[in-house]
């Protein structure tokens, strides 16, 4: 969630930060701050609110051409937003930027407090601060303070330090949560994600749990728990930094969903060979998934929308049992898991907190995992037995658009592979399949795309909507589940997606008159139950739109009141375009009601926390 950026070297640190923070809003938060080794002691600075309250802040500070300092954009978990609850946590002999949650604060405090130590703050992060900070005082080693802080500590963390007595170095060291470090021309560089190392160049390394890095001007040393110098992999990013701006859209979200083509095809492509799904990972090798008699799909949000879309896949092409569960749920509840079963974890950045701990939770079981992440070599991808990496390039905006598209089409091949090994489809049906998620599939979103103007006519017609209803039957069910979530998030408009059969069990009672309701209506077999559930809505005043494959359209009568037509590619593959659709429409009622669509409230990117 928070965002950290740190530098050393020969330029002017400020400006850096600054814009390494920019880069990193995505990510969600709520202050934001720096420190800075300038005249032999430690400048913080700190603003609630947006980074150009920061801004203005340091406009006021004086500056002496500083060129080593640490920064941090907080998303609260200890304490309310506020300037002294922001990040950096400073004494006087140091100063500390953390993402992450300790879990063991209150007893650690308790013990500094013992020894005279007291707080300002609300937050968990001035506790390691001043742990160090203790420990520092003891030995004068950043190491083995750092090391023995480490070692004290429950919970994720990625720390960014800087020592007053220790010019023009970072300290940094992380568990759980995500850390890069980088060597430029001009410097070196920490941060959370890679765009904001992009414009310090394209080589990095993801830092091992528990290595500290020690960043000098021109170079990085990398030491384990016993103080030993180890060599750390390095990596290259494939995005450059045009990807990780905007591209001449007003929104990031919006760039990403006209990406959604080229990202499926990204995704897709190079798992078809001779027309048939095709994985390399040794836990998908034909004799080792033919063994898998069920399936736990365990992911949160958007990604647990994929698995649900997952889930009717297989089962209906494969026919074996598939279970969905929210992450957060998933370890707490002592699932029943078995040898012969299979657990693909889905996250986007690959750092989620309760995915994670939900496969460290399988593994210890001695269940085989598999990830579908985004992020390659994040926690999820590299703890997992196999990974599938969905290739969908970096997705900045909070709100997930293109990258449940992608995880839905590794969800698919992967149905289609599982139907084949099992024998309940043919060959020639596979690669029909194959075909239309290849080929047919990108051109359908990018019909869409182009009617997006047809689309958002219907957006003013929500704007001002208090309440509002998805519906659906079968798949579309799962797809309205994704859409409602996606309207909440950017336009704060209370919404719920229903099982259209459901209606009568007590939901209906809410419906009234000139309430919205989006329909779907995508799936032949239940398309005249889903125009039946249209009808009972509409009986009761309520404003129906209804999304509908162009064949259902054209073949039986959608009794509403704006209907918004599909391309047709078969029921299966229907959630593609269906999706894009109800992205646009959210995307438009979020611009029309004055939202950020990119960074909607209390949200973060990649939520690193329980």
């Amino acid at each position: 969630m928070c965002g950290i950026i740190g530098y050393t070297g020969s330029t002017p640190v400020t400006p850096i930060l600054l814009e390494g923070l920019k880069t990193l809003e995505y990510r969600g938060y709520d202050s934001a701050g720096i420190a800075r080794l300038q005249g032999g002691a430690i400048q913080t600075i700190k603003k609630k609110g947006r980074l150009s309250c920061l801004a203005e802040a340091l406009e006021k500070e004086p500056d002496a051409g500083a060129t080593c300092g640490i920064g941090h954009t907080r998303w609260a978990t200890h304490g309310e937003p506020s300037d002294r609850n922001s990040h950096p946590h400073a004494t006087e002999a140091l100063a500390l930027v953390h993402n992450g949650i300790i879990e063991n604060y209150a007893e650690l405090a308790a013990a500094l407090s013992a020894e005279g130590y007291t707080f300002s703050s609300e937050t968990d992060t001035e506790v390691a601060a001043k742990l160090i900070d203790r420990l520092y005082a003891r030995c004068r080693d950043p190491l083995d303070a750092i090391l023995g802080a480490v070692a004290r500590i429950r919970g994720s963390f990625a720390f960014g330090i800087l020592f007053r007595d220790r010019p023009d170095v970072i300290y940094a060291v992380r568990r759980d949560s995500p850390l890069l470090v980088a060597t430029g021309r001009d410097g070196s560089v920490i941060a959370s994600d890679v765009p904001a190392i992009l414009s310090h160049g394209r080589q990095y390394v993801r830092l091992d749990e528990g290595v500290v890095a020690v960043l000098h001007k021109d170079r990085v040393d990398f030491f384990d728990g016993e103080k030993r110098p180890i060599p750390q992999r390095l990596e290259t990013a494939e995005w450059s930094v045009e990807q990780a701006q905007k591209g001449g859209f007003p929104h990031f979200m919006i760039k990403e969903i006209y990406e959604e083509p080229d990202a499926l095809r990204r995704t897709v492509a190079p798992r078809i060979q001779n027309g048939l799904p095709f994985f390399d990972d040794p836990i998908l090798d034909t004799d080792r998934l033919g063994r898998f008699k069920s399936i736990h799909v365990v992911a949160c949000g958007t990604a647990m929308h994929a698995g649900l879309v997952g889930k009717a896949l297989v089962e209906k092409l494969a026919r074996v049992p598939v279970n969905v569960e929210i992450a957060s749920e998933f370890r707490y509840r002592d699932p029943v898991l078995d040898k012969d079963d299979l657990v693909i974890l889905i996250s986007q950045s690959g750092e989620t907190a309760d995915t994670l701990a939900a496969l460290r939770h399988a593994k210890a079981k001695g269940v085989h995992t598999l990830a579908i992440v985004n992020v390659i070599g994040s926690s999820v991808a590299r703890e997992a037995d196999g990974v599938l990496y969905t290739w969908a390039g970096p997705e900045i905006a909070v709100a997930s658009t293109k990258a449940y598209i992608v995880q839905c089409a590794v969800l698919c091949l992967l149905a289609i592979r599982l139907a084949l090994i099992k024998g309940t489809v043919t060959k020639e049906s596979a690669h029909a399949l194959c075909e239309v998620l290849l080929h047919e599939v990108p051109q359908a979103i990018r019909r869409v795309l182009d009617d997006r103007e047809i689309i958002e006519r219907v957006a003013p017609r929500l704007l001002h909507a208090e309440h509002l209803f998805f519906i659906g039957r079968g798949m579309d069910y799962s797809i309205a589940m994704e859409a409602s979530l996606k309207l909440k998030e950017i336009s704060y408009i209370h919404c719920e997606a229903y099982a259209a059969g459901e209606l009568k069990h007590g939901t209906i009672s809410l419906v009234t008159d000139g309430i919205p309701v989006i329909a779907l209506v995508t799936q032949k077999g239940l398309c005249e139950k889903t125009v039946s559930g249209i009808r009972e809505v509409g009986a009761r005043g309520a404003t129906v739109i209804a999304v509908c494959s162009e064949s259902l359209a054209s073949t039986h009568e959608i009794p509403a009141a704006h209907l918004l037509t599909i391309p047709d590619v078969g029921e299966e593959l229907s959630v593609f375009p269906a999706t894009t659709a109800l992205q646009l429409l959210s995307y438009a009622v979020s611009v029309g009601r004055n939202v950020d669509a990119d960074k909607p409230r209390n949200l973060a990117k990649s939520v690193t926390v329980e």
